[in-house]
């Protein structure tokens, strides 16, 4: 051996002999201190989006992301082995970069406190480039999924790899005992704007089982999605409750994309059958029922404040009934008087017909006061002061508008209060019954003909004058077939209203939004929803949504994957659906440059109404305008609501394929009734929007018609005030008949709708399955034709499709709605001759 070799042996021998010497000498003494804590508090879970290779490069190579564990797939080609295993990749007492930004449960920048878990596991995804409209599905070239890579499909995890991730998960659980059940979580959880990983099928539940991580008990969520069927808590709790489990979310009591992010993570662990991104009660149980069993304290705040939230739903059932319990006048007597106004105070007017009407005193000084209507002083006595006195009016008004005048009120110094309701409908269809003969032989004259049914309500002058039903509801069977016995039409049958959605739900709620300042019609979009930016969104403003000025095509395929701009705008998901409207669906004309009518303006709308109201648009319109108007068959997804399918009018044969001529993923084939037809409401928006969806029958129709003609109230219910209402029926802008939102007969030039008859003030609107409701003020009219005329069979011509039904004039509106217009011009024309002779 080299002398020099042996040298450096004695060498090392000395240095490591001194260096024990120095330890053994220190000054230093082990004291054990009780305060501390361990460095890993979570449990992160990811699946890799690549192959196992591709993983290996991305977490081994330097410069690239790292992860504790990587657990590789067994049918993965570039796997080199033939068992499972799993590999360590950092030492669990070292910092992996697997978290990247990330926040739970107080701590943010989880490398720091976690470990991280790679599962090798590729979803088919779709690159987020809606620039590129020649989109082809990539691979995701960097760890996990990026949340906008909207088209994900998610396959299974492989049985051998849980097996191995459990055993694992038990020996890290065992070895970092500071990592409690609600701290194992995935990625997801932890980055819910930017990742969407380890996905909805991974088997949380299942891990739950085996020990590892937490989950609700059945009893408790089904405790809590009672109690939340009953009173729903409001968004900001919601917002809470999920902060209080861990997720980095503000109440902010708005459904911004964070609260839509956070709700879709949250779902993706714990309710993966319905990963939506809205919030349900089932949501919101399954959160609470979680606080409940491992956050009790917490729970026990939060419950508190949903008991209070209860409490307080109750009283605001009743103010909010209140609210919209508004008399068309209610107004002080006696009025300040000021120069020479004697003639112009203490007088008002309003909308009765002859012979109906009542008005209502409150007081608490008053004794008595003269009280005109029409000039003629009602008989009163003295008031009662602890009572609202009822008033009947119907021997002194006349049909249209009446005056009020009020004079010595008594004694001096006191007042009164009056109010007087809004007109509501009377039903006298008989003695109208030979007006009409003309119109019922026509229709149902083409019923033997072919058409399968419809439905007809006249108002006219406060009256239902016409509640007639012609034909069937139902004609065919689900092989097209004739029934054997045919479903014949009612006037109590429902029907799709299609379009006609727009203005008896989208619009109606707009115009109460607008009546209230909810919603100025002149500010752009963004300023209510801040996502609605860029290639000149930030200019469209709301009453360019209404008027049909945004430049959008008329409609765009949503639900079907090979639509004009591809795959990526591809959707059967209503989250992905308004994600794609407001941020990616491009105009097809300048702003302004044209009127064309577009059912995405109104999609778009509908969405603004459940970002300003933070409900639902169908919640906010059952609760907002048809409960308190007493409507019982006018709503959204009916079948879901207890309503069965025979109490609807049937509408195309074959579900949505054009009689077996059309085909995409999902597509119905069975006889639609009682479900939206329209395709774009049904798969993309999971029937409710702001185009279409809403069902209704010509009962709820004629009261919502009346509450129109009576400037937007009916009974004690008000809406909106007739200034509003003028806003929206009248020209909006180029074209002379769209209003916002309304179709108008101002030019004459949709006579196929109003007929030659209507005046310049009519305004109505059509749906495609064979809806029409003509309100023409200036004959205190409204007639609603509600057609199946869809329910027919149907012929392919090149590109396009025959439904056999559309041959018939009942079909078109316009002969039918000239005919009722006729026979009421006549009808009062020959009064007013007899009267004359």
């Amino acid at each position: 051996m080299p002398k020099w070799i042996r040298l450096a042996q004695v060498s090392l021998v000395a240095s490591a002999v001194f260096l024990v010497s120095c330890t053994s000498t220190s000054d230093i003494e082990s004291m054990p201190s009780k305060n501390y804590s361990e460095r890993v508090k979570s449990l992160v879970m990811h699946f890799t989006a690549v192959n196992y290779q591709e993983s290996v490069d991305a977490l081994v190579a330097e410069g690239n992301v790292s992860s504790h564990y990587l657990i590789p797939r067994l049918d993965d080609s570039s796997y080199p082995h033939d068992r499972l295993k799993a590999f360590q990749l950092v030492d669990e007492n070292k910092r992996a970069w697997h978290a990247g930004l990330s926040y739970w449960q107080g701590r943010s920048g989880l490398n720091d406190h976690s470990i991280g878990i790679e599962i090798v596991n590729v979803p088919f995804c779709q690159e987020d480039n809606p620039a590129d409209a020649s989109l082809s599905a990539i691979t995701p070239q960097i760890m996990g999924a990026e949340k906008n890579r909207d088209l994900c499909i998610f396959p299974e995890f492989e049985e051998e790899q849980i097996q191995i991730l459990i055993k694992l998960s038990k020996e890290i659980l065992e070895r970092n005992p500071d990592i409690e059940p609600t701290a194992v979580i995935g990625h997801s959880d932890i980055a819910p704007s930017r990742k969407n990983d380890p996905g909805p099928k991974f088997p949380w539940y299942r891990l739950y089982q085996e020990g590892i991580g937490a989950w609700y008990d059945n009893e408790s969520l089904s405790y809590h999605w009672l109690a939340f069927n009953q009173t729903p808590p409001s968004l900001a709790l919601i917002q809470q409750a999920l902060s209080a489990y861990g997720y980095d979310l503000v109440a902010t009591g708005r459904m911004d994309q964070q609260t839509i992010d956070t709700l879709s993570a949250f779902q993706m662990h714990f309710l993966p059958w319905q990963v939506t991104g809205e919030f349900d009660n089932q949501t919101g149980a399954a959160i609470f029922a979680l606080l409940d069993k491992y956050f009790p304290e917490k729970y026990e705040q939060l419950n508190t404040i949903y008991q209070s939230e209860v409490l307080s739903a109750q009283i605001n059932k009743q103010a909010i009934k209140e609210s919209v319990q508004q008399s068309q006048l209610t107004k002080s007597f006696p009025e300040p008087l000021s120069n020479n106004e004697e003639q112009l105070a203490n007088r008002a007017q309003f909308k009765a017909y002859k012979g109906r009407g009542e008005l209502f005193i409150e007081t608490t000084d008053a004794r008595s006061a003269d009280i005109f209507i029409n000039g003629q002083k009602l008989n009163l006595g003295n008031f009662d002061q602890a009572q609202r006195t009822r008033v009947s009016i119907h021997r002194r008004t006349i049909d249209g508008q009446n005056s009020l005048r009020v004079e010595n009120v008594q004694p001096a110094g006191a007042s009164i209060k009056i109010s007087i309701p809004y007109p509501t409908l009377a039903y006298e269809v008989a003695p109208f019954k030979p007006l009409f003969r003309h119109v019922d032989r026509f229709i149902r004259d083409e019923v033997k003909e072919g058409f399968p049914g419809a439905a007809i309500a006249v108002v006219y002058k406060g009256k239902i004058i016409k509640r007639t039903s012609y034909g069937y509801a139902k004609k065919y069977d689900a092989i097209g077939e004739p029934l054997a016995q045919l479903e014949a039409m009612s006037s109590e049958h429902m029907f799709d209203l299609s379009s006609n959605t727009k203005v008896f739900a989208t619009t109606l709620a707009i115009m109460q939004l607008a009546n209230e300042g909810e919603i100025d019609i002149y500010r752009p979009v963004h300023y209510y929803i801040p996502e609605y930016r860029g290639n000149g969104r930030e200019v469209v403003l709301v009453r360019d949504l209404l008027a049909h000025a945004s430049g959008y095509a008329d409609e765009f395929k949503f639900y079907r994957p090979d639509n004009k701009y591809g795959e990526y705008f591809y959707s059967q998901n209503k989250l992905k659906t308004s994600r794609l409207l407001l941020t990616a669906l491009p105009f097809e004309s300048v702003l302004g440059s044209t009127q064309e009518y577009s059912d995405t303006n109104f999609m778009l709308l509908g969405l603004l109404v459940e970002r300003v109201t933070g409900m639902s648009l169908d919640e906010y319109s059952q609760e907002k305008i048809y409960s308190p108007l007493g409507l019982k068959n006018t709503l959204f997804n009916p079948l879901r609501a207890g309503f069965s399918a025979e109490q609807f009018a049937a509408t195309e044969i074959f579900g949505n394929t054009r009689g077996r001529h059309i085909d995409f993923p999902n597509v119905r084939e069975h006889v639609l009734q009682g479900e939206v037809h329209d395709e774009k409401a049904y798969y993309s928006m999971q029937g409710v929007s702001g185009h279409a969806g809403l069902f209704s029958n010509t009962d709820d129709l004629a009261i919502l018609s009346q509450m129109m003609l009576n400037g937007g109230g009916y009974g004690n219910v008000k809406l909106f005030n007739e200034a509003t209402m003028a806003r929206f029926i009248k020209p909006s802008g180029k074209s002379n008949n769209i209003g916002l939102g309304w179709q108008l007969a101002s030019d004459k030039s949709k006579q196929d709708l109003f007929s030659p008859y209507a005046s310049a003030s009519a305004f109505g609107h059509t749906g495609w399955t064979g809806t029409a409701v003509v309100i023409d003020p200036s004959y205190d009219l409204a007639i609603i034709l509600l057609s199946n005329k869809r329910h027919s069979k149907v012929t392919a011509i090149e590109d396009d499709y025959e439904f056999a039904a559309d041959k018939f004039e009942t079909g078109k509106y316009g002969s039918v709605i000239s005919m009722i217009y006729e026979a009421l011009i006549e009808f009062e024309a020959q009064k007013q001759l007899q009267n004359e002779n």
